[in-house]
């Protein structure tokens, strides 16, 4: 469902491509590999759903992240978006994508052609972007939170761009 893929800079060439997620300890690595950033791929399969894509980010910890710092999560999508919210309970994201669009109708009267401005407004009520704290190598998230990419305009492939600052 995930790939894996890391960048130097955004006109570099592709330096890792599918990983297989496993339970493995969190990797140290030099410090020019901190700088980097990685683009996890997402393919989404519905029109509107929300992905829970916790563990695939803890993978990427894991292997290329901090023992303590910063993990940023960037969506580069103008019809999607990343979110953090309850993951015990599935009907949490029911209820917030219900609430959506009875906020969002598909129906109104809107002027964009291509017909997906809900999508496009529906982003940018819940945002391209998510800070998370490392700690001990481990996403600091509360007990009951999760990462959750937020699909509007699908079925997609789309990315995560992932940067880790180390301190």
């Amino acid at each position: 469902m995930f790939t894996f893929l890391a960048f130097v800079d955004p006109s570099a060439h592709l330096l890792a491509g599918h990983e297989r997620l496993s339970s493995a300890p969190p990797a140290r690595h030099a410090d020019e590999e901190m700088a980097m950033f990685h683009t996890l791929e997402v393919k989404t399969h519905q029109r509107i759903e929300y992905l829970d894509i916790t563990a695939a980010v803890q993978e990427l910890v894991n292997r290329h992240g901090p023992l303590d710092g910063v993990c940023y999560l960037f969506v580069p999508h103008t019809t999607a978006g990343i979110t953090i919210n309850e993951h015990a309970d599935p009907d949490v994201q029911r209820d917030i994508l219900m609430a959506l669009n009875s906020l969002i109708r598909d129906d109104a009267p809107y002027r964009h052609a291509e017909g997906n401005a809900p999508a496009h407004i529906k982003s940018v009520l819940t945002g391209n972007t998510v800070t998370v704290i490392v700690a001990s190598g481990r996403l600091a998230l509360g007990t009951w939170q999760g990462i959750f990419f937020c699909e509007y305009d699908g079925p997609r492939r789309r990315q995560v761009r992932v940067k880790f600052i180390q301190g």
